[in-house]
């Protein structure tokens, strides 16, 4: 066979070793050995995975990943999602649909310190959830307000898919973040605008009953006092990283240290609790970094296939065009995010559309947002729906069915569609502030 027939057989074959179960990380490693041996030899797939090894995790900036993970799992446990949702709760529920829309701006608001969707979902079903249904809110729209604000965990910096993509695509992680910014601001006000329509055009959708229970009304004394660490995190991480005063890294070293403060003055972490935290971070940073270091494998196994430039040649071709490429590739993922996780989607897709996309002349930044959006889709859609699945288990409620959440969270789908038709047609949202 030639290099070529390898690499399409290779890409084949992985997806049938997911197919059948494998892990990811162990298919795309086990393909890229055979592949580089087929194309070479055994010794050359030898000391080519050696020098993958070597090279992709070497570098200084994948200590971002432990530490901004820590961060999350430390802010989850001290309690500063249940602060941040009560404060909009105190500022919004005057307003028609005013839970649903303080749910959402807790969610973004809780995605600047952790940047993980699940952690979202996990903290908001349990919070938000019962005080929504307390208020006359259906069981439907609440799950669905959790899930689909949840994928702002993914989007708005730090972000743990925005550095795996800069990693593979061999992007700055700070021009990742700032890009993060305004497309996270974007997909906030568009689920705040669907909340609104869906309050005023289908009431039966949001409300099961006349709203008479009465809110904990806090003082605005309380509500600062809620507040200040959250800003005060905030205001450390991201402004000491887009101030200049840290790089990525040290910016999650000192986001750690301030979500450690934060949980020490709350009373809130123990010892047994601590370690445990400790050991959680380790694995979640062991099983990202073997992810990127086989995708890494198959990236490089593919390049010497020349499939990616095959590829580039029948996208870019005028019959379909550049932008056809592009709307095919994210119909692709949001596809493939009804069956497999987000990172996997990207460790997967993007060794092949990367080198398409930078022929196409794409800024690789913009396209890293398109396909953080696409991808975090299908943490909404079926039957995988991660964040739905969390949230069906976070839950204490036995009549709950995850159908009933995927139903809550159709309309999220479409703002999200909604969202990132905007983002294609206006880049700029994306990359102004990577420009200043």
């Amino acid at each position: 066979m030639s290099s070529l027939e390898i690499g399409s057989v290779a890409i084949f074959g992985l997806i049938a070793l997911i197919g059948i179960g494998m892990p990811i990380g162990l298919g795309m490693l086990l393909v890229s050995f055979l592949g580089v041996a087929l194309m070479r030899n055994d010794a050359v797939a030898t000391s080519m995975m050696t020098a993958v090894a070597n090279d992709s995790l070497e570098e200084y900036l994948f200590a971002v990943v432990p530490l901004f993970v820590l961060m999350g799992l430390l802010v989850t446990v001290s309690g500063v999602g249940r602060d941040t949702f009560d404060v909009f709760q105190r500022m919004l529920h005057k307003v028609t649909a005013g839970l649903g829309i303080a749910t959402v701006f807790a969610n973004a608001v809780f995605a600047s310190i952790t940047g993980v969707s699940i952690a979202s979902a996990t903290v908001f079903s349990r919070v938000a959830v019962p005080e929504m249904k307390r208020h006359g809110y259906t069981r439907k729209f609440a799950t669905g307000v959790v899930a689909g604000s949840s994928v702002l965990g993914m989007l708005i910096p730090p972000s743990l898919l925005l550095i795996v993509y800069a990693v593979l695509a061999e992007q700055s992680v700070g021009a990742m973040f700032l890009a993060g910014i305004g497309p996270g601001i974007l997909l906030s006000v568009v689920f705040c605008v669907t909340i609104l329509w869906l309050a005023r055009r289908k009431r039966d959708f949001v409300f099961e009953n006349t709203d008479v229970a009465e809110y904990n009304d806090i003082g605005w004394g309380a509500v600062a006092a809620k507040f200040v660490p959250i800003l005060s995190l905030m205001l450390l991480v991201l402004g000491g990283l887009y101030g200049g005063f840290f790089n990525p890294t040290e910016a999650g070293a000192a986001g750690a240290v301030g979500a450690l403060v934060i949980a020490l003055w709350r009373r809130s972490l123990d010892r047994r609790t601590f370690w445990n935290l400790l050991v959680e971070t380790g694995q979640i940073t062991v099983s990202v970094l073997f992810l990127i270091l086989a995708a890494t494998f198959f990236s490089r196994m593919l390049a010497l296939s020349g499939v990616p430039r095959e590829l580039a040649e029948f996208f870019l071709q005028d019959s379909i065009g550049p932008y056809g490429f592009l709307i095919a590739y994210l119909l692709l993922i949001v596809v493939l995010g009804c069956l497999i996780d987000s990172i996997s989607i990207m460790l997967i897709m993007l060794p092949i559309a990367l080198p398409v996309a930078d022929a196409a002349g794409f800024d690789l930044v913009w396209f890293g947002i398109l396909t953080v959006v696409g991808v975090e889709m299908g943490l909404l859609t079926p039957p995988f729906g991660l964040s739905v699945y969390t949230i069906k288990s976070a839950m204490d409620d036995t009549d709950l069915r995850v159908g009933e959440i995927f139903r809550g969270a159709l309309p999220f789908v479409g703002a999200m569609a909604a969202a990132l038709v905007i983002l294609i047609l206006f880049p700029s949202i994306s990359t102004w502030l990577t420009r200043i």
